[in-house]
C-alpha cells in the first residue's frame, strides 16, 4: 500500500510547524490537546522510537512528515504499535508505506474481556497472528495486563488472552511489547508459567528497582518513556540506575506521555530526543555513547530497519 492510501489521523508535519500545530485525542493516556513543543537539539547518533501510535489523534498530517521531523532530530526510525485489530490493520499498512517503521501487533488488554464477552477473542487472536507474519512486523505488543481500568470479572481473559499472545510471539520468533498496569505480579507468574519468549519488553517500564533486578535476571528489556523524566518518578530513576545497560530502550508512548517539562502537550516521535538526553544525565553516559547504546540495543530486539 502507498503511502497516500494510509488512513494516518495522527500526523505532525514539520519541524518549522509542530509549534503551531495542536492534537486531541478520546484516549485518556495522559495528553491534553494544545501546540507541539519545540524540537529539541538532534542527537549525535541516530536512535529508534521503541513504541509509538501514529494512528492515534487527529492531526492532519502526513506519515513521511511525521518520519521525516523525527529524523531532523535524530530519531532515525520507529516501532508503530498496534493495540486492536483496526491499529494492527493500520500498521501492517504503515511499514509497507515507510521502511522507517517496524511494526508490532496485538490486542490491548483493556480490550480482552469485551471480545471475550463478544465471543469474537478467538478470531481476533487468529487475525492478530496472521498480521504477525508480515515481514516488517517483528513484535507482537502491546499485550499483557491492566487492573487499572479492568476489574476482577475480566481478569480471567486478560490472562487467557496474554498467554495466546505469548504462544503467538513464540512460535513467530517475535519479541514481546508487554503492557504492565497494576498488575507486575500476575505478569511475572505468567510468565513463568508459560515461558517467556526469547526477546520481551516492558514497555514504558512503570516498575520499581526489584522489577529491574528481576529483568536483569531473566534478560527482559525496559523501555524508558517520559515518565521517567517526571518529578515524581523516583521508583523509575531508581529502576534505571540498577538496569543492565544492555537491556534499555527508549520511547516515546506517543501521543501519550510527553517528557518535562512539555507534559500537557501532545508527544510525538520526535520528542525522544528530550527522554534520550535526561537518561544520559541519570546515567552519567556521555551522550553520544548513550544513544550508541539505546541504538544497539533497539536492533537487538527488533533486527535492522533495512532488511
Amino acid at each position: 500500500m502507498c503511502s497516500e492510501e494510509v488512513p494516518l489521523p495522527y500526523r505532525p508535519v514539520s519541524l518549522a510547524e509542530l509549534a503551531a500545530k495542536s492534537l486531541s485525542s478520546s484516549n485518556d493516556g495522559g495528553n491534553r490537546p494544545g501546540p507541539f513543543a519545540a524540537a529539541p537539539p538532534a542527537l549525535p547518533v541516530p536512535v529508534y522510537d521503541n513504541h509509538t501510535h501514529f494512528d492515534f489523534g487527529d492531526s492532519p498530517v502526513a506519515l513521511a512528515d511525521a518520519l521525516d521531523a523525527a529524523e531532523a532530530v535524530g530519531v532515525g526510525g520507529a516501532v508503530q504499535v498496534g493495540c486492536d485489530l483496526p491499529s494492527s490493520r493500520f500498521t501492517v499498512a504503515a511499514v509497507e508505506a515507510d521502511k522507517r517503521l517496524l511494526g508490532a501487533v496485538a490486542i490491548h488488554p483493556n480490550d480482552a474481556p469485551g471480545l471475550a464477552e463478544e465471543g469474537t477473542l478467538a478470531d481476533a487472536l487468529a487475525e492478530i497472528d496472521a498480521l504477525a507474519a508480515h515481514p516488517r512486523i517483528r513484535a507482537i505488543g502491546e499485550t499483557g495486563l491492566d487492573y487499572f481500568r479492568t476489574g476482577e470479572d475480566g481478569m480471567a481473559a486478560q490472562h487467557h488472552s496474554f498467554r495466546e499472545h505469548l504462544e503467538i510471539a513464540k512460535s513467530r520468533n517475535l519479541a514481546l511489547q508487554i503492557h504492565c498496569r497494576d498488575a507486575h505480579a500476575d505478569v511475572l507468574s505468567i510468565l513463568q508459567q508459560s515461558g517467556a519468549p526469547e526477546r520481551l519488553v516492558f514497555h514504558c517500564f512503570s516498575g520499581d528497582a526489584e522489577l529491574a533486578k528481576i529483568c536483569n535476571d531473566n534478560g527482559w528489556y525496559m523501555s524508558f518513556s517520559g515518565t521517567v523524566t517526571f518529578k515524581n518518578a523516583k521508583n523509575l530513576r531508581e529502576a534505571l540506575a540498577v538496569a543492565d545497560p544492555a537491556l534499555i530502550l527508549a520511547e516515546t508512548d506517543a501521543p501519550f506521555l510527553t517528557p518535562h517539562p512539555f507534559r500537557g502537550r501532545p508527544n510525538a516521535s520526535y520528542m525522544l530526543p528530550y527522554t534520550v538526553q535526561n537518561m544520559s544525565q541519570l546515567l552519567e553516559r556521555e551522550l553520544a555513547g548513550m544513544c550508541q547504546l539505546l541504538r544497539k540495543n533497539t536492533e537487538a530486539v527488533y533486527g535492522s530497519w533495512a532488511g
